[in-house]
């Protein structure tokens, strides 16, 4: 197998360089390990397959048939000069080959019908999280223990769970690619990129970097090598326990440079301790551009709808619609990806159809900038000085009251018409930990307006649910157990209602708190929120603030920090005394303490819990922010227990009174989302099921003679 590695051999200054990059890539295709791509329009100059074999075991899908499972290295090249391209930070300090071209390499996964006749000619496209795939849910393919999750065409051979698969049983080619660099080799099962790295005309580029540190082990490896072994003023480490308490600097003489390379440091007295905060800020050298991720996203995309077969594409003449399903840290991705204007590729086309977002909400990623880093994400307690949360927030045009801009996310694509339908899905946790409400509300702290939607977007918040499905049996490190809230069955729901959208038919209206409804309380104060006081459970309030970040003159022009953490900026005239905010809400609750507005889970709806977005931790780090859990506090199951324990909240036997009450009250809940079209039918049955058999066990009254225990759903008959 031959790989070109584009770092080395790409230096602008070297034309002894472009001559061996050239005579190594005509060897690479004179062995046959590329198919070459000359003009593609999509920019993707080679194809190399490293695996072509039947999937699943050689299942056949009900009228689709068996599918292939496609792996393979992607060699592209872009533009720097390309209006396209040129809005990547530091692009025209990238390498590039005798063409003038930045060359990079990522590589992809595809499982695909064999016969593509049969499929229905749609993608799924995923640019994974942190180079994992997370389709399991919404495919209704958890993965196997001990399996591989990122091989699902080798480790789902079962006929029943792939019978039931949500994607292939419906004939989707599922695709993903590399986007995000040094997640591994380009070899592997790891959804990963090989981006170029910026020079001054071949001379390293040095600069601040800044990493937060909450792992343990014995040594942590830095995102950027440090430039030199200089220690303070030039390299600083410093350590504490809780997010409130002042940074204590360590001395010299506390860690070192795990070796002459720099790209790791350790600890002189033993390992960092976990979930403890260490932060270094220090002088690192050669900066990945990283934003040709982006590109990466977008010219594989276009390859796949409009590259032939004689340029290597395995889905040459076939795909018509192409649809994300994401899940954080993408959706982040694909959020600046439509706001910098990648979803129009080079030749004017609209790359993604539809986008199904779910918890990324109004956020972007720490990419577009030097000394960026992806992996990042903003929380109550962790990575809260990387640059996320960026103005414009919202899909719709809003004003900045801080530097006076005016935006939106869509503003580049609504001018060339390469908008994609977006869907956007988000947990109670983006509202506490993620300022959700910054993606529908004006960000003027002095204003309370709600948005109106974007033509093209409608907003989804799932009520009182964690960022991600909890363990309701563990705690981890939070007070209280994990909140188990699945969304997947609605996120089910609004991926057909996002190709329906396409298709002309309308998806079901936004459901988010409002103020002009009173669902979003007026602070985080208990008594504004609404949540109950409920024995052995700390109520804060903790809410991230997303403050207008300084990281030195012309940042915003050149994506070039001299400030590394950056400063939070003064306060303005009206704003609050510790520094620029944009305004941020969280949902109101009932008198249980699960959200009002929003779509309801039936669990929500007919309650044997609180459910929370929101968590504190337990132990040394006790209530600082528990990050991307939340809680679930279940009832009482008699009067007598709440009573005892002094609980407001009724329990399940004061709630209710008979079987028949309790099963009445879940189907209504279940089939009052079929109407809605946020529960399909082949769902139903499952979360009846499920529901029934939970309230059994919290105390509901059990059934009475020949009373059916598990109901068809009405408008599912």
């Amino acid at each position: 197998m031959t790989v070109i590695q584009p770092r080395a051999p790409f230096r602008r200054a070297s034309n002894d360089r472009r001559r061996a990059l050239r005579v190594a890539i005509a060897a690479a295709l004179a062995a046959g390990a590329f198919a070459a791509a000359p003009g593609s329009e999509a920019r993707i100059t080679g194809i190399q397959i490293l695996k072509s074999e039947t999937a699943f075991g050689g299942y056949e899908f009900a009228g689709i048939g068996a599918y292939d499972k496609i792996t393979g290295i992607a060699t592209a090249e872009i533009n720097p000069a390309d209006p396209h391209n040129s809005v990547i930070t530091d692009i025209q300090l990238a390498p590039v080959n005798g063409a003038g071209n930045v060359v990079y390499q990522f590589n992809f996964y595809i499982l695909k019908p064999k016969d593509l006749s049969k499929g229905n000619h749609q993608v799924m496209y995923e640019p994974p999280n942190r180079g994992g795939k997370t389709y399991q849910s919404l495919n209704r393919t958890p993965t196997p223990s001990g399996q591989n999750g990122n091989d699902p065409g080798a480790i789902f051979t079962d006929p029943d769970t792939l019978a039931k698969s949500f994607l292939w049983s419906r004939g989707f080619t599922t695709v993903w690619s590399g986007w995000e660099n040094n997640l591994g080799p380009l070899t592997g099962l790891t959804a990963t990129a090989v981006l170029p790295v910026a020079t001054h005309g071949g001379q390293t580029i040095t600069g601040p970097a800044y990493d937060y540190i909450v792992s343990p082990g014995a040594t942590y490896g830095l995102t950027y090598a440090a430039a030199s072994g200089n220690k303070s003023p030039d390299a600083v480490l410093t350590h504490r326990v809780h997010l409130d308490d002042p940074p204590v600097q360590l001395p010299d003489s506390a860690w070192d440079y795990t070796d002459a390379t720099r790209k790791a440091i350790k600890l002189t007295s033993g390992p960092f301790v976990a979930n403890d905060i260490y932060e270094f800020k220090y002088i690192a050298k050669d900066p990945t551009v990283n934003g040709v991720g982006f590109a990466a996203v977008r010219d594989f995309v276009s390859f796949l709808r409009h590259g032939t077969t004689e340029q290597g594409n395995p889905l040459a003449g076939d795909v018509t619609r192409v649809y994300t399903e994401i899940s954080s840290q993408p959706g982040r991705l694909l959020n600046d990806f439509t706001n910098l204007g990648f979803n129009e590729d080079e030749s004017g086309r609209k790359v993604i159809d539809g986008m199904m977002q779910w918890i990324a909400a109004g956020d972007g990623i720490n990419m577009n900038y030097r000394w960026s880093q992806t992996k990042r994400t903003n929380r109550n307690r962790q990575d809260l000085l990387y640059l996320e949360g960026r103005f414009p927030f919202a899909n719709v045009e809003t004003h900045d009251p801080l530097t006076g801009k005016t935006d939106s996310r869509y503003a580049r694509c609504e001018k060339t018409n390469t908008c994609p339908l977006a869907v956007e899905i988000y947990s109670a946790n983006e509202y506490w930990v993620k300022a959700a409400s910054l993606l529908h509300t004006d960000p003027d702290p002095n204003v309370k307006v709600d948005l109106p939607d974007s033509p093209y977007a409608r907003n989804y918040f799932i009520s009182s649910h964690q960022h991600g499905t909890g363990n309701a049996a563990s705690k981890g490190q939070c007070q209280q157990f994990q909140n188990p809230l699945n969304s997947a069955p609605i996120q089910r729901a609004l991926f057909l209602a996002l190709d329906d959208w396409e298709h002309g038919i309308a998806p079901p209206p936004s459901a988010v708190p409002r103020f002009a409804d009173g669902t979003f309380a007026k602070s985080t104060a208990q008594s504004d929120v609404g949540f109950p006081s409920i024995p052995g459970v700390t109520y804060t309030g903790l809410k991230t603030t997303r403050y207008l970040f300084d990281y030195g003159p012309n940042f915003d022009a050149t994506g070039i920090p001299t400030i590394n953490p950056p400063v939070i900026t003064p306060p303005y005239e009206d704003n609050p005394a510790n520094g620029a905010i944009y305004a941020s809400y969280v949902p109101q609750t009932d008198s249980d303490g699960n959200d009002i507005a929003g779509v309801r889970l039936p669990d929500v709806t007919v309650p044997l819990a609180t459910y929370t977005g929101w968590a504190l931790r337990a132990g040394a780090w006790a209530n600082d922010g528990c990050e991307g859990s939340g809680q679930f506090i279940p009832f009482a199951k008699s009067s007598a227990d709440r009573l005892a324990s002094g609980d407001p909240r009724p329990s399940v036997e004061e709630r209710y009174e008979s079987f028949g009450q309790y099963r009445s009250a879940v189907v209504n809940a279940v089939d009052a989302l079929v109407k809605r079209r946020l529960m399909l039918c082949e769902d139903t049955q499952d979360q009846v099921t499920r529901l029934i058999d939970a309230g059994l066990a919290a105390g509901v009254p059990a059934p009475r003679g020949n009373e059916p225990k598990y109901p068809k759903i009405p408008h599912c008959n």
